[in-house]
């Protein structure tokens, strides 16, 4: 009897010091016991927990689920997982995953279940904003693809049709002035085809990068862009190193594109500024225009995907944005990244926590 006390006690004390809630069922299928932190976790009585009283805290919509997966894997004694949302004893509701393994007693007889419970919220939240974040990079995927058919189709198709329409003209033609005038129009109209095809090819990988670096290839951007829109852009960068990471510069320069056609389309403006500058231990981008402004959280809560892009991509170099945007006064978005940036924590949420970002 002492060596039963003594067990049962060592029992007590290790299942009320474990890290994790436990419980225990009889062959009725109903709750024998449960742990401390059990009851910490609920706010109730032993006794009100007991029986089927734990099944109160298991949320309405979770609590069909729930009990019939447990009775079924009870009646075949096989072990089971549950994931399900319990109220906590401040009255919210959390997602746990509920594990449970028959037991038996010496003599094989079966003797009810044994289980354990952990809180897994923030695997669950980390689970759909990845979840989210994995849709939006679709949607942004689909959307390219849609618009680069859409440019192929309708612009570059069409003016190729034409171009071999003026150039079958050619043919039939007998003046030298007429083929000399054709050939020079169907040439314009060559080279034309070729500045759309270079700029839908620096839209989707930007190859200066990898000969000239950081500073030319955002110089020759601007100027491409500028042209296209008639706007005017001008850049300025200070200590740029030659040897920056392909990593951070590929990240600024998508930031450079974002920032810019974002503020081309949306501000109203027709005058921006660029600085690129690099400090000792950090590089910063910086992108104004003198337009109309926006609120920050708002944008970020929108539909785009632009700012949350610029954020993700950041977060991969262990970098930051902000903006400073006042309504009818334009708005300029920061990007800093370190020099040679370590990874990103492996949380990856507070690489831009308190800096407002659209």
């Amino acid at each position: 009897m002492a060596s039963r006390l003594k067990s049962d006690e060592l029992f007590q004390l290790i299942a009320n010091t474990a890290p994790v809630m436990i419980w225990m069922s009889g062959v009725d299928k109903l709750c024998t016991y449960v742990n401390q932190r059990w009851l910490d976790f609920r706010g109730r009585p032993l006794d009100a927990e007991l029986g089927n009283g734990w099944s109160e805290g298991v949320h309405a919509d979770d609590l069909r689920h729930c009990l019939d997966k447990y009775i079924t894997a009870f009646d075949q004694r096989e072990a089971f997982q549950i994931e399900y949302r319990l109220r906590r004893c401040d009255g919210q509701y959390r997602w746990v995953l509920d594990s449970g393994v028959p037991r038996f007693d010496a003599g094989d007889s079966f003797v009810g279940y044994i289980g354990s419970v952990i809180d897994v919220t923030q695997h669950k939240l980390a689970e759909a904003s990845l979840s989210t974040m994995s849709q939006r990079l679709i949607d942004a995927q689909e959307q390219e693809r849609a618009w680069i058919a859409r440019e192929l189709h309708d612009d570059i198709g069409q003016r190729l049709t034409l171009l071999i329409m003026n150039m079958r003209r050619l043919c039939d033609r007998t003046s030298l002035t007429e083929i000399q005038d054709g050939t020079h129009n169907a040439i314009q109209q060559a080279c034309d085809l070729y500045s759309e095809m270079r700029a839908l090819s620096h839209r989707l990988h930007p190859p200066v990068l990898d000969y000239v670096g950081l500073k030319a290839a955002a110089s020759a951007y601007c100027s491409e862009l500028a042209e296209q829109h008639n706007v005017q852009i001008s850049l300025q960068s200070q200590n740029i190193p030659p040897d920056l990471s392909r990593e951070v510069s590929l990240c600024l320069f998508r930031i450079l594109q974002e920032a810019l056609q974002n503020a081309i389309k949306h501000s109203d403006s027709k005058q921006f500024r660029v600085w690129l500058k690099a400090g000792t231990n950090e590089i910063e981008l910086a992108v104004h225009d003198t337009g109309t402004g926006f609120k920050p959280e708002e944008a970020f809560k929108g539909r785009g995907i632009g700012l949350r892009s610029m954020k993700e991509r950041l977060k991969v170099v262990n970098g930051k944005i902000s903006i400073d945007s006042e309504m009818g006064r334009g708005s300029t978005i920061y990007a800093r990244v370190p020099l040679n940036p370590k990874p990103p924590r492996a949380n990856g949420y507070d690489v831009v926590d308190g800096e407002a970002s659209r």
